[in-house]
């Protein structure tokens, strides 16, 4: 999530009149890798995943790296759900410090490697400890890296999110939920005319239809176990009725009204990993608060209700086996914990 683009918000305006919104996606290529061929070996402990927990994005790596057991070695800094213009910060943290880098704002991590960076100053990114610098904030490949580089830290029992055989179909999914879904509720949320909205409008919703149809006869994405895919969709799935559907104009339909998306998140958000790493508090004020051209009042709602998340999806009927081989993971930690009055117990 960025704090200069408009794909992911700022203080700013993110809508431009008359116009289509179009997402910059041009990130910090370099790569942890188990060679290190770019520098950056893995190594435990050495590298901190900076996160905000409203961000679909970085929700995503939240979860693999939860999913994988990689929290022993591979540190994790949470920002706040707010942010000015320059920099997502620590305010969660005692002074507004995070308390390995030692830095209030996220920005000072990406201006010690680049001094003239001009670009997002995004979440999720992966810090360098020893030296303070951003490595890296592409958040499409972090995930995948996360899986196959840093299999050697796997926990035992780590489910396979990118299994070889799967890839080419699981790549294909995900291109097409980017596209419509992840990409398209921001495509209706900040489009700049009447016509660029719908047709984001209609493009969300007819690929909100096939997945459904999709869905309706297995149990998740792609194959009969949790996927990258599955990650991916979920986190936009989990911000729907609380932010896009209103927020964004994306109201054709709430996700609690179409059956099989809801009974699909819902198995997804009472599994380990998923719900126990969703903050719904976060993600409602980070978009209400920070949109200022889309909610220039910043009143953040107080529903929906939260409740029905926790209601019996009956997905197992289906088949499939969430972690395949593997096992789930262990509760989060206390000091990774979301607290309980920010997302339903589970």
């Amino acid at each position: 999530m960025s704090t200069t683009e408009t794909e992911q918000g700022t203080e700013g305006s993110y809508v431009e009149s008359g116009k289509e919104f179009e997402r910059d996606t041009n990130y910090i290529a370099t790569r942890i890798t188990a060679d290190g061929r770019d520098g950056y070996p893995v190594e435990p402990g050495r590298y901190r995943l900076v996160a905000a927990r409203a961000c679909p994005w970085a929700n995503r790596a939240i979860i693999v790296r939860r999913l994988l057991g990689l929290e022993d070695v591979l540190s994790m800094g949470i920002c706040g759900p707010t942010h000015d213009q320059r920099s997502w910060t620590f305010d969660l943290d005692p002074g507004g410090v995070d308390p390995v880098l030692g830095i209030e704002r996220l920005q000072d991590a990406y201006f010690s490697r680049f001094p003239d960076y001009s670009r997002g100053i995004t979440v999720p990114a992966v810090l360098d400890i020893p030296t303070g610098q951003v490595v890296t904030n592409e958040f499409r490949q972090m995930t995948i890296d996360f899986s196959l580089e840093w299999r050697e830290f796997h926990r035992e029992g780590a489910p396979d999110l990118y299994p070889e055989r799967l890839r080419a179909e699981i790549d294909e999914v995900i291109d097409l939920v980017f596209r419509d879904v992840n990409n398209g509720v921001y495509r209706c949320g900040f489009a700049g005319s009447q016509e660029a909205y719908e047709r984001a409008y209609d493009r969300l919703f007819a690929r909100l239809d096939w997945l459904g149809d999709r869905l309706s006869s297995q149990r998740y994405l792609v194959g009969d176990t949790i996927t990258e895919a599955d990650v991916r969709l979920f986190t936009t799935l989990a911000r729907f009725d609380a932010v896009y559907h209103g927020h964004f104009k994306c109201n054709r339909t709430k996700l609690s009204e179409m059956p099989v998306l809801w009974g699909y998140a819902r198995d997804l958000f009472q599994t380990p990993g998923f719900g126990d790493t969703t903050d719904f508090d976060h993600i409602k004020r980070h978009y209400y608060v920070v949109h200022t051209d889309v909610n220039p009042t910043q009143i953040v709602p107080a529903g929906p209700d939260l409740t029905n998340w926790l209601e019996p999806h009956d997905r197992e009927q289906l088949g499939g086996r969430p972690f395949g081989d593997g096992t789930p993971p262990g509760p989060p930690s206390p000091a990774e914990t979301v607290p309980s009055e920010h997302t339903p117990l589970i």
